[in-house]
Parts: C-alpha cells; structure tokens; sequence
C-alpha cells in the first residue's frame, strides 16, 4: 500500500483525489452522452423535402426513408414542403425543435441560399448541419420533342431566337438555374427564365410548348427521352457519363464557349444546427452503410445518381467548395431572386 507522508504528499493525495474525482465524472458524463446517442431517435423522424412528388429529391428520399427507418429502429415519414427552390424546407429544418427532423436538400439550399437572396429565413451555413452527401449526378440539357439532338445546331437556333426563348427550372438558386445562367453567359444565350414548383412541372411545361430548354436530373430526363416526349441536346459531365452513355457532353460538343464546361447536382442530407452532434453522426453512419450496399448503388444508379455517401464533414467539404464556385456565376450574372 501507497503510504504519503508530510505536507508535499498531502498536497498530491489532495491532487489525485481531485483527478480521479473529476475523471469520474467526465467519464459518468460520456457515458450518459453515449447512452443518450444510443437511444435516439426515440419517436418517427421526419425527413422533409423541398420539392413535391416525383421529383427527384422526393424519389431519392423515399428511396431511403425506409432503410435508415430500418437502421434506426424509428420510421422515416417523407414530408413535402414544396417552393422557394427547396428553401422552404430547408428552413421548417432550420427551425425544428423536435430533435427528430431531417432534411433531404440540394445544393443550393445549403450554399448559396443566402447569398442568391439575403431576405433568405434561414442561413444554411450556421443554420444547418452537414449530415452526408448521399450522390451526385450531371445535368441532362433538354429540349422539346422533335429537335434535333445536335448541340451547336439548335443552341445557334437559340441564339438567334434571343429572348422569344425560355427556359425552365425548378425554382431560382437552383443548379439549373446558375447553370443554365452560365450556359448563357459562354455561348450568348438570351433565353428568359421560367420558374417553376419542381422537375415534373417543368417537363410538362417543356411538352406543353411554354418552354425550350431545361437542365434535368438524369433520371427524370431520360425517361421522357427515351419515350420519345423530350429531345436530349448534351449531358452536362466533362465527358460522356455512365449514368446516360447515349448522349454526348456539351464540353464535346465544338460549341464555342462549352469546352470544359461541367456541371453537378447532388442530393444531401441536413439537420437542424442544434442536432446534438453523436446524433448526427449515427444518421450519417446509417445512409453511409445504407448507400454503399451493392444493390442500393445499383437502384440508385438506375435512378440516375452515382452514390457518395459522406461524412458529415465530407458534405461540409463539398458545400464549401459550391458556395465559392455558383458564388462567382452569381455575382458575374447579376442573379437575384425574385
């Protein structure tokens, strides 16, 4: 046995006392936090999207919702909240108090949001937390049944056409508005730009004639093309994609202005900012494991999308670097919401 003799060994039995004391409670702590994380989520969460019914968010949220129900031993409701260009979720997830409310948002709800429009509600980047980049897929630049798919033929067509041209997209911010803006800006373009609730909506208004080009998501475009319905002109990947090996890349297509251009949109996962952090990283560890099974991938590249599936740091990555980028389009372009 340790025997102490004298003040000095008083004064380190006092001091080791008062270690040990607060180890204790800092390990009785961790372990309450830890039990805390393991025992959420104790009622449904809520996964809400920003964009309505068979869009491609909405598709790509029920196609998961279950799974992460599954890994979490809590059902996962798909919850609507269409407009604004998905901002209007983004902020009901901004502001949940719940404790067990999700979003499922592209990127510009949680990049440049507040910088598109300031009266934005929500700010995402201190606002709302990275979860993880669930996949990624390039842009399909379609036009109207009956167009030939020539690039630099019926982008000349446009050209000409100035203003009598519109294009369609699923809400300002959105990657295929800035993209479509950035498509202007390298081959002249004028075309007018016509809002709309979601993808679905704009494909109807391209078959209904209202409208003459539009940037979708492959899974939504491809369909429609392969129908017969729409007509693809270019794929917005630096080269032919796997996800749509039919159609060239516009960076191929010898237009003057389109060499090198690219283009991507991704689907992430995002919670309140309050979220206790372990919790975030048990949602992030279940659709990491969730995307990354070899028959999710599969679906999901049928879908249209190749998946990521991140860390919550490696969606903070990611938003970071196309805030700076679809920044520049914004402030070269002059884009406001409105």
């Amino acid at each position: 046995m340790t025997r102490f003799y004298g003040h000095t060994s008083r004064r380190q039995l006092t001091r080791w006392l008062a270690c040990t004391s607060a180890a204790t409670v800092l390990l009785g702590a961790s372990a309450l936090a830890q039990a805390a994380a393991d025992a959420w989520p104790v009622r449904p969460l809520k996964l809400v999207v920003g964009f309505p019914a068979g869009s491609s968010p909405d598709i790509m949220a029920r196609t998961i919702a279950e799974p992460l129900g599954q890994a979490l031993g809590q059902p996962v409701i798909v919850d609507n909240r269409a407009g604004a260009g998905g901002n209007i979720a983004a902020d009901q997830v901004a502001k949940a108090t719940d404790g067990h409310t999700l979003g499922l948002m592209i990127n510009g709800n949680l990049t440049i949001a507040k910088i598109l429009n300031p009266a934005t509600p929500y700010d995402p980047l201190t606002d709302l937390a990275p979860v993880s980049l669930i996949a990624t897929a390039p842009l399909v630049l379609v036009a109207p049944a009956g167009q030939g798919s020539d690039a630099a033929t019926y982008l000349a067509q446009g050209k000409q056409a100035g203003d009598r041209w519109n294009y369609a997209t699923p809400g300002v911010g959105t990657v295929a508005h800035i993209g479509m803006e950035l498509l202007k800006s390298r081959t002249g373009l004028a075309a007018v730009h016509v809002p709309y609730p979601g993808n679905p909506q704009v494909i109807t208004g391209m078959m209904g004639g209202q409208t003459q080009l539009a940037l979708l998501p492959p899974g939504l475009a491809m369909p429609q093309v392969r129908a017969g319905k729409l007509t693809a002109i270019g794929v917005t990947s630096a080269g032919r994609s796997a996800l749509v090996p039919e159609v060239a890349s516009l960076s191929d297509s010898g237009v003057a202005g389109l060499k090198g251009f690219q283009l991507e949109i991704w689907n992430a996962v995002a919670a309140p900012a309050r979220m206790p952090a372990p919790h975030i990283q048990k949602v992030a560890n279940a659709l990491v494991d969730i995307v990354r099974r070899p028959e999710m991938r599969e679906k999901l590249f049928h879908l249209g999308w190749q998946v990521t599936g991140t860390s919550p740091e490696g969606l903070a990555k990611r938003i970071q670097a196309d805030t700076a980028q679809m920044s520049r389009v914004i402030a070269a372009q002059g884009i406001q919401a409105r």
